[in-house]
């Protein structure tokens, strides 16, 4: 059954927006006085009320009677939303000058989430699971992508993955599972980095492709994780199976991002030690750059080169990383907030990352843009203009999200 929402005084589609490259705020498409007409969860049409309500006649109204902004629900195309445990303590040893990596090296860091996460049973874990996708739910998140990689052995990865499919049957928002069992060696498997990943592609993804728990796999490259050469071998043998391949590189040294041009990754997640050479490579290829704001925040450390790129031409979407370590923040509006302030990005382009650009960084077409033929997964925020979206530093919240046209919160 058909029905119009509206109306909002401004409605942000996004649509006719470039994949790559930098956007000007002037590109954006403004409809004052907007409405849309909804059936089955997907948009049918979208325009001026008043036009919709007499071209509709009859069909149900769902009138918006305070002022406000719609715009695509966001996106968050990078998390590690299966753990247990915290880690505040690293927080105050790193503000006491301690290095996260050195922390990770002397038992802390991943492998702690590590330990608590196994010793959390699967029901423990979906209730904290739970608790995060509202949270996100009720800051405009209506995709989610979420990683494994606090297991590290047979057993607990697919512990962490069935919790993920055992939650997508609880909520309304679309969840998508990948397989970061290669996040680091594990410190209670004896053989080298090399046996490990083999390992993994002997005994743990054939499980993951034949009950379908995931369709992605992810790898660390870098310090504290995998070198180059070893996650090559991996990530050959996993797309060789069916995976589509996405990595994490570049965080603490460069070198890791020409893996995934190699291979024609869908996404090389963290950027924040890119050099210029790799940005050209990355404007290049079909591969989304994944910036990761919340990561730089929680390190103290450079935020990726945003802004360059952008300006080489490449895809950019952004994300939060929602994790225990480095991240815990796990709000993605104001992370993309900072960044946009301290990379001089444009509103178009920090709301691009959220949406349209982050839903490609996830292999889909169908969402992040309202239009015809798109899912009604949207977004309404207490204002009258969208540039104050981004001006209150993620203090503004929506006050209803929709995913696929049913009201959230």
């Amino acid at each position: 059954m058909k029905c119009l929402l509206g109306p909002f005084n401004e409605i942000l589609p996004l649509d006719g927006l470039a994949m790559k490259g930098p956007l000007q705020d002037h590109q954006l498409k403004i409809i004052p006085n907007g409405a849309l007409v909804l059936e089955e969860g997907k948009i049918v049409e979208i325009g001026d009320f008043d036009a919709l309500r007499n071209q509709y006649a009859g069909i149900q109204v769902q009138e918006i009677e305070k002022k406000s902004v719609l715009i695509p629900g966001f996106i968050d195309c990078h998390t590690h939303l299966v753990f247990s445990g915290s880690r505040a303590d690293e927080f105050a040893l790193r503000h006491l000058g301690k290095e996260y990596l050195e922390i990770n090296q002397s038992g802390g860091g991943i492998w702690s989430t590590v330990q608590k996460t196994r010793s959390q049973d699967e029901e423990g874990l979906l209730k904290e699971l739970l608790v995060r996708i509202e949270k996100h739910v009720r800051e405009g998140v209506t995709t989610i992508e979420i990683k494994s990689g606090y297991g590290l052995d047979v057993e607990n990865e697919l512990k962490i993955l069935r919790t993920i499919e055992k939650a997508s049957k609880r909520v309304s928002v679309d969840l998508v599972p990948t397989c970061l069992a290669a996040h680091t060696q594990p410190r209670d498997f004896t053989g080298s980095k090399k046996e490990y990943l083999q390992f993994l592609q002997k005994s743990l993804l054939p499980i993951v492709w034949q009950e379908k728990l995931a369709s992605r796999v992810d790898i660390f490259i870098d310090q504290g994780g995998f070198s180059p050469e070893e996650a090559l071998l991996y990530l050959t043998q996993a797309n060789f199976m069916g995976f589509s391949i996405t990595i994490h590189a570049d965080q603490f040294k460069p070198g890791g991002s020409h893996i995934g041009f190699g291979l024609e990754a869908i996404s090389i997640d963290h950027l924040e030690a890119m050099t210029e050479r790799d940005i050209t490579f990355l404007a290049r290829s079909g591969c989304v750059g994944v910036v990761l704001p919340g990561a730089s925040i929680g390190l103290g450390m450079p935020f990726a080169p945003a802004r360059k790129i952008l300006d080489q031409g490449a895809c950019m979407a952004i994300a939060s990383d929602w994790n225990p370590g480095s991240a815990p923040m796990g709000n993605l509006l104001i992370e993309a907030s900072v960044l946009w302030a301290y990379e001089k990005l444009s509103t178009a382009e920090v709301l691009a990352g959220l949406t349209f650009r982050a839903a490609h960084a996830l292999g889909f077409s169908d969402r992040g843009i309202l239009a015809p033929g798109y899912l009604a997964d949207m977004q309404a925020f207490p204002c009258s203009s969208y540039q104050e979206i981004l001006y209150h530093q993620g203090t503004l919240n929506p006050y209803q999200v929709w995913k696929r046209g049913v009201a959230q919160v």
